[in-house]
């Protein structure tokens, strides 16, 4: 017999894998935990008791170090991006609609409509009502999209969303002039 013990056939562990807590905690930069009396390297390790799910759905884990963390780089330029795009549409779209009626003359004689806008009156209010729901409209996307990526979270869709949320209620605002319009309803049908 030959004084070599035989080969193991287990793979051979990884680095650190038999790290005491201690040295784990150390490597990771995580203070020691104050307790009385500190566990020694042969005692079993502690298992805390699982806590019952609440709602029925567990939690996702938390990422313990910074870099496990995702960052989501791609995502807030997007983001961003996406908002300054609708600032400067918003920038560009309030004076128009403040002054609607030219506005609304301007989009008929393009459309090859045959019709002067009469509707002043309507035009005079509903176009500033368009105006502020712009602002508001990018205003509340903004702070919801700012929230989200505070908070870590894909936000890209939150600018999109907004954008079509806001443009359909200014649109709405604006259809209440121009149909109230009878020289634009007999120009149309004409």
């Amino acid at each position: 017999m030959s004084d070599n013990p035989p080969e193991d056939p287990r793979p051979r562990p990884a680095y650190g894998e038999y790290a005491t807590p201690e040295e784990q905690r150390a490597a990771i930069r995580e203070p020691a935990p104050e307790t009385a009396s500190v566990p020694s390297v042969s005692a079993a390790p502690i298992v805390e008791p699982a806590r019952p799910a609440r709602s029925g759905a567990a939690r996702p884990a938390r990422a313990t170090t910074r870099a496990a963390t995702p960052t989501r780089a791609a995502d807030r330029i997007v983001t961003f991006a996406l908002l300054a795009y609708g600032l400067f549409t918003v920038i560009g779209a309030v004076p128009q609609l403040w002054h609607f009626t030219e506005l609304a003359q301007t989009a008929l004689d393009l459309a090859g409509v045959d019709a002067t806008f009469t509707n002043t009156a309507q035009g005079d209010i509903w176009g500033p009502v368009g105006a502020i729901v712009y602002i508001l409209g990018w205003l509340v996307t903004a702070a919801l999209s700012w929230v989200s990526v505070s908070r870590g979270r894909i936000s890209w869709w939150i600018p999109l969303v907004g954008a079509i949320v806001t443009s359909l209620a200014v649109t709405v605002c604006l259809t209440i002039p121009l149909f109230g319009d009878p020289a634009l309803i007999a120009g149309l049908a004409g």
